[in-house]
């Protein structure tokens, strides 16, 4: 039997295998046999005798853990299993942090061992309390935005909204034992890097590969989110004017709402512990949106473009923005980016996961082609106009899955021909979703 993530061969007992012992006791578990060479043969062990009563000893007293010590002979030789199970809580040797990773083991530091304690204990980076900030130490102008924007989501009510900060905070689950969490301070204080080094949005605009001009975002959570899609639709991207019936149109080259949804995305569930701030890069063809993240088991970028459920890093956070009306929940906040690209006429995004970071590329639409439907200025030709609107006629409650299916045009295309459709004035929808109705201008009928 070979080495594998379980199992390990040495030749002689050394104290510094209980390292080894350790990095299987914070993975899987795992048995170190002693008296076998690497390829699996059974050389014997001298000693066996006091190697079983003082091993169990070291292992109780270097790694506050009790393994299964088991002497066997295979050809008259002696030699030693030493079985340990998977540790609920982390284990140290000498302060040390050991990971069995495939047939090595690892000493885990920095933000490794972080996410490795945190797994382990349940405790959050985000839910350790801060000592230095106070409560009366918050922004208030930040707690005024939040107060607006969740009354104006309708996610909170104005008698949950209309009490103190403090209230506010425990209501948000945002302090432990009356102090404030990380999450409190990133979210409400102006300066949130006194948490982390590098918790803000920079954002920068570049021609031809540099760096242009740039703003670094440095305020609380909350006054970044309420600011950063403003700056960037005002000062860094340019609108083409065009006239109808005397009324001034601006067209932007992305989604606004696609946008401004990937944005809050990257601000609530970035990993803050990196110190990397949170890049937004404006281009010529191309806005590319970057931060750090540390995805579930067994995610890809194609899990994310799939429906999946929503298991935010940072709960605390994704749930203030959430009531702030931020970001959507039920793991839709993708979904909706796609839905308001295709409203646009616009490629879909990419995402596009290296390491601990995650990007996501949204293609300028002005450069992509339409469908085969649809003109160049992107509105549709009269023969697809017509099929919608005859069927919108006879039907005038039906549901866009059930006009997906008389047409014959894709859901995500149709959501884009009716929202040319609307735009143009064409048809207009009266009611909500579920009990709603269609209705067609006069000059149409």
């Amino acid at each position: 039997m070979a080495e594998s993530q379980n199992i390990e061969y040495k030749e002689s007992w050394r104290d510094e295998y209980l390292k080894w012992l350790c990095g299987f006791a914070n993975a899987q578990g795992g048995t170190i046999y002693i008296g076998i060479d690497d390829a699996g043969n059974v050389v014997g062990v001298k000693d066996i005798k006091k190697l079983m009563e003082d091993i169990p000893n070291k292992i109780q007293s270097g790694l506050g853990i009790v393994a299964e010590v088991n002497k066997h002979t295979k050809n008259g030789k002696d030699y030693l299993e030493i079985k340990v199970d998977p540790s609920s809580f982390p284990i140290s040797y000498h302060g040390e942090f050991h990971y069995r990773s495939g047939a090595t083991k690892q000493q885990l530091t920095g933000i490794a061992l972080t996410e490795f304690i945190t797994k382990k204990t349940g405790v959050r980076w985000e839910d350790v309390t801060v000592d230095e900030i106070t409560i009366d130490d918050l922004d208030a102008e930040s707690f005024k935005i939040f107060r607006r924007e969740a009354l104006r989501s309708k996610r909170m009510t104005e008698a949950e909204l209309n009490i103190s900060n403090e209230e506010l905070l425990s209501k948000l689950k945002l302090l432990s034992n009356g102090k404030l969490k990380r999450s409190a301070v990133l979210l409400f204080y102006g300066d949130p890097s006194i948490v982390q080094n590098g918790s803000y949005v920079k954002v920068g605009k570049f021609e031809h590969g540099t760096v242009e001009y740039h703003d670094d975002l440095e305020g609380s959570l909350i006054s970044t989110a309420d600011k950063v899609v403003d700056l960037i639709y005002l000062k860094y991207l340019k609108a083409k004017i065009t006239y109808e019936h005397d009324r001034r149109v601006e067209t932007y080259p992305f989604a606004r709402n696609a946008i401004r949804e990937a944005i809050y995305n990257a601000i609530a569930h970035n990993c803050y512990m990196y110190g990397t701030p949170i890049q937004i890069r404006i281009e010529e063809e191309q806005i590319i949106i970057s931060n750090r993240c540390i995805l579930p088991e067994g995610w890809t970028a194609e899990t994310l473009m799939q429906p999946h459920d929503s298991i935010p890093y940072n709960p605390d956070i994704a749930n203030v923005f959430y009531r702030a009306g931020y970001i959507e929940t039920w793991g839709q906040g993708i979904q909706k980016i796609c839905d308001e690209c295709i409203a646009l006429g616009a490629e879909l995004p990419r995402y596009e996961i290296l390491g601990t970071g995650i990007r996501v590329y949204f293609p300028d639409q002005s450069n992509t082609p339409k469908g085969h439907s649809a003109k160049n200025d992107g509105t549709l030709d009269d023969t697809m106009a017509y099929k919608i609107i005859e069927v919108i006629r006879s039907k005038p409650d039906i549901t866009l899955d059930q006009l997906s299916t008389e047409t014959g045009i894709a859901r995500r295309t149709l959501v884009r021909y009716m929202s040319a459709l609307k735009e143009a004035g064409r048809i207009e929808r009266v009611g909500g979703k579920r009990y709603g109705h269609w209705e067609i201008r006069d000059d149409m009928k």
